[in-house]
């Protein structure tokens, strides 16, 4: 059979079939033309009976404006919350039946002090009480102005321990703040880990063997401790208490589920010397030391790990004006810490879970604090001069409810006071609105390159340790 003759064949038999499809696409088409128009056609009538009956006004914009702007706030709000809480859930299930190798390496103990008389000898015994053998402290005394050294000088030697003897060393340095005295203990030591913390820090006795058993997985680079408030039973005190148990330690539990908590905090941080040396140490170009090294770590690829197990008792500010200044300089700590890693923020090539951390630190430090701020303002505004105060009380009162839900959770999990609970509700309406307050005058300030000094907390003698930690 020649060419001609099966092409000739070929033609007969596909162009019916050709032709047919040709008539279904057009058959579709007309349908779909005949359905939208008909819809056009039925909307139109719509607009034309009902806009003799409408009322435009100012009033009714604004009534529908804050309608529309409440259900899109709640829903943000309750998106980032459940997601938080479900991370966080998750990553509780995962720890509670985990079984992790027990290992106990030579640990140092870094403890940088400046001006540390009244709290330094408790935290220095907190230390001589944990559960674990092999470890020495060292203190690094960053030029202080107080009786601070000559508290040292007298703890400094071989000191009897829970089950071996610890020997305490001293370095004394000129003051050029807290993260060269931490390098300079890191430094002097010869551990493969090294524990972090503030001089202020008291630690449970099972801290260090929690956390340490953690880096038999060779992808761990550092572990994030529990911090919680020291100096309780007052009112702004207890509201950070509430702060740090459910604001801190539910969203690095929800982190640690994906190895990616964001600031590995102050008061109990344990490290692999080798990602600290990869991360090139802490640096002092920022106000937020431990969230600036957390960054450095997540950029070498270093997974960060949550113990909860990992206490640090610290104190918080007793002061409005104290909890304002901490906040104020931990906001522009973040930021600056933001700034110097901006780069990767639009680059998520090299390293997505890294991206996906600077985004939410900036989403939470730069974002939220105005839509909170913004969405009360508008809300009371609105309730105010169009009389929506019950519209206003039951937004109030279901975010309270929420809070307290969510309080009862965390509490029940750190098996924490109960007493705490209650004081959820005020905590997102007054404790929160005040924080972002703060927070977005901070971010304001720092952009707009205004200079401003570290700041110290005024610390205070506080036997109140013993009673806390005995309940959990």
């Amino acid at each position: 059979m020649s060419n001609n003759t099966v092409k000739r064949a070929y033609y007969i038999f596909t162009q019916p079939e050709n032709e047919q499809k040709g008539e279904n696409l057009e058959q579709k088409y007309l349908r779909r033309i005949l359905i939208s128009g008909l819809v056009s056609v039925i909307l139109l009538l719509i607009i034309v009976f009902t806009l003799p009956s409408t009322v435009l006004s100012v009033s009714a914009l604004i009534e529908y404006s804050v309608i529309v702007a409440l259900v899109i706030f709640l829903f943000v709000l309750l998106v980032r919350y459940f997601a938080i809480l479900i991370l966080a859930y998750l990553y509780v299930n995962e720890y509670t039946f985990s079984d992790e190798e027990e290992i106990s390496p030579f640990v140092s103990i870094i403890v940088p002090v400046y001006n540390e008389e009244k709290v330094i000898r408790d935290s220095i015994k907190s230390l001589l009480n944990l559960n674990y053998s092999n470890y020495e402290i060292i203190i690094v005394n960053d030029g202080s102005t107080d009786n601070t050294r000559t508290i040292c000088e007298s703890l400094v030697g071989i000191r009897k321990g829970k089950f071996s003897d610890v020997k305490i060393t001293l370095i004394n340095k000129e003051n050029a703040g807290k993260a060269t005295a931490l390098n300079t203990g890191i430094s002097y030591s010869k551990a493969d880990f090294v524990l972090c913390m503030d001089g202020d820090s008291q630690l449970l006795p099972d801290t260090l063997r929690a956390a340490v058993r953690h880096f038999s997985d060779e992808r761990i680079g550092a572990v994030a401790g529990n911090v919680k408030v020291l100096n309780r039973k007052r009112f702004l005190t207890d509201l950070q208490a509430l702060e740090y148990i459910e604001g801190l330690n539910m969203a690095r539990s929800a982190q640690s589920f994906l190895r990616l908590v964001n600031i590995i905090p102050g008061p109990i941080g344990v490290f692999r010397r080798k990602a600290l040396e990869e991360a090139g140490f802490y640096s002092s170009d920022t106000f937020a030391e431990d969230a600036d090294v957390t960054l450095k770590l997540l950029s070498k690829g270093w997974k960060i790990y949550y113990e909860p197990a990992a206490v640090s008792f610290t104190q918080a500010p007793a002061t409005l004006q104290q909890l304002l200044k901490q906040r104020y300089r931990w906001t522009r700590g973040i930021i600056q810490s933001i700034r110097k890693h901006k780069r990767f923020l639009f680059n998520p090539t090299i390293n997505f879970g890294y991206t996906f951390v600077l985004w939410t630190m900036f989403y939470e430090a730069l974002v939220w604090p105005v839509m909170n701020i913004a969405a009360n303002a508008f809300f009371i505004s609105a309730a105010i001069v169009f009389g929506f105060s019950n519209l206003l009380f039951f937004w109030w009162a279901g975010l309270a409810l929420l809070d307290m839900i969510t309080a009862l959770y965390c509490i029940a999990v750190e098996k924490e006071e109960f007493r705490l609970i209650w004081y959820a509700v005020l905590y997102r309406m007054v404790f929160i609105l005040i924080i972002d307050i703060c927070k977005t005058m901070s971010t304001i300030e720092e952009f707009l390159g205004i200079r401003m000094s570290w700041g110290k907390l005024e610390r205070q003698t506080n036997t109140a340790y013993t009673s806390i930690s005995g309940n959990l």
